[in-house]
């Protein structure tokens, strides 16, 4: 790990080798540069990362792209000719951590897998991300965010029990394995620190998505198979209430768990069904939610408004939400004060809204002034930085077509 004497942020002196694409890689060095790491982004000539071609596209620019490659800088090569593994691999001695998320084989292929590179860099840090794992009886497989999804139950627990299965509509497959990674990576660093040593992380996006699963699992084991996991449509089979319920205008999400029953009782001003035999535990309001669920929506639906609803819930500390839409979210104060929409500038298009840095830290409020790169511009810059290439060699590199950058 490279060291600086005025550390701005908290990555700052950490170098990344960064061969990821898509979502799932890039959401790990998004985040690492949100905190001030060297984000070396690899991109192969002359498409660069497919996400660059990615909807929305404006002016012949992904914002897409833009959002998960911000502060990076691209290095793009042709790795058909051997100049650039050659290349690649000088780069190794000079970095700290290696990300990638192509598909079997790519890196062995190269020679630029965790074995091979360590015997460059014992320090190194590597981090694979994968659908099915690196170890692993499926690692031949490829995939990509729904196949895990699938894979993982995720999709089976997601929509009508009579209905066919349906995928969750973003990218928590990907997102979540980078964000699995991007906190492994953290730890490994704090290892390295202490021990000196870099190793090398497996990081499954069907693991990560399995890993989310809680009484679907614990539940039909411990009941010896006689409850059976199903997608839920709109309200958990086992807890009551714990749904989506029809309110005056929209639709409002309650979470209600015992501690939580009588206030619910009293926000409806329904006392008399805090000690109801249907409604008095947990288990017999899910066993007779069939008649729980009328009940509340009749009372939501009688207030004036699903504010109304909402506030006589916050007086009682009765945990709810509205469904919130895209648009209701940018236009909401919580996201505002919370700096969670925000617009971001790009030298193409000018302006692009995206999602805030959700990690909050006392020591470094500030974010890095970073943008996305354009396809090689900073293929000069690293290897004048990271080793010492002359322009003399840059130009010829430049003329034998082993750096490419696009023309803006």
């Amino acid at each position: 790990m490279q060291q600086t004497t005025d550390q701005q942020y908290m990555l700052s002196g950490v170098t990344v080798l960064d061969f990821t694409q898509y979502l799932a890689g890039p959401t790990v060095t998004r985040l690492m540069a949100e905190m001030g790491a060297h984000i070396i982004k690899v991109e192969q000539a002359p498409m660069g990362d497919p996400s660059r071609l990615l909807p929305f596209i404006q002016d012949e620019r992904s914002a897409y792209f833009v959002q998960q490659n911000r502060g990076k800088k691209s290095l793009c090569l042709d790795f058909d000719k051997p100049e650039s593994l050659e290349i690649l691999r000088a780069l190794i001695p000079t970095v700290d951590v290696v990300v990638e998320n192509f598909g079997p084989g790519v890196m062995e292929k190269r020679n630029l897998d965790y074995t091979s590179l360590k015997t460059i860099n014992p320090k190194i840090i590597m981090v694979s991300i994968s659908a099915f794992g690196r170890k692993s009886p499926l690692s031949h497989k490829v995939g990509y965010d729904f196949i895990a999804q699938a894979f993982s139950g995720i999709m089976h627990m997601t929509g009508s029990p009579d209905g066919p299965p349906q995928f969750v509509g973003l990218g928590i497959a990907d997102v979540s394995s980078g964000v699995h990674a991007f906190a492994a990576l953290g730890y490994a660093l704090y290892h390295r620190e202490r021990t000196r040593v870099g190793q090398y992380i497996d990081l499954s996006m069907i693991d990560a998505m399995f890993h989310m699963h809680e009484v679907n699992v614990q539940g039909h084991t411990l009941s010896k198979g006689e409850f059976v996991p199903l997608r839920m449509r709109s309200h958990h089979p086992l807890v009551c209430p714990c749904g989506v319920f029809k309110g005056p205008e929209g639709w409002i999400v309650v979470l209600v768990l015992d501690r939580q029953w009588a206030n619910m009782c009293k926000a409806m001003g329904r006392p008399e069904l805090i000690d109801d035999a249907r409604f008095a535990t947990n288990a017999a309001r899910g066993e007779n939610q069939g008649e729980l669920i009328p009940i509340i929506e009749a009372w939501m639906q009688a207030q004036p408004s699903d504010e109304a609803v909402l506030q006589i819930f916050e007086e009682h500390r009765v945990p709810s939400a509205p469904v919130m839409s895209i648009t209701d979210i940018l236009k909401h104060p919580y996201f505002k004060a919370r700096e969670m929409v925000r617009t971001v500038p790009d030298p193409i298009l000018g302006e692009v809204t995206i999602p805030g840095f959700p990690l909050k830290y006392s020591e470094f409020p500030q974010l890095p002034d970073i943008q996305a790169p354009l396809l090689g511009q900073h293929s000069a810059e690293v290897l004048q930085e990271q080793l010492s290439y002359s322009n003399e060699t840059i130009a010829a590199l430049q003329a034998k077509g082993v750096l490419y950058a696009e023309d803006r």
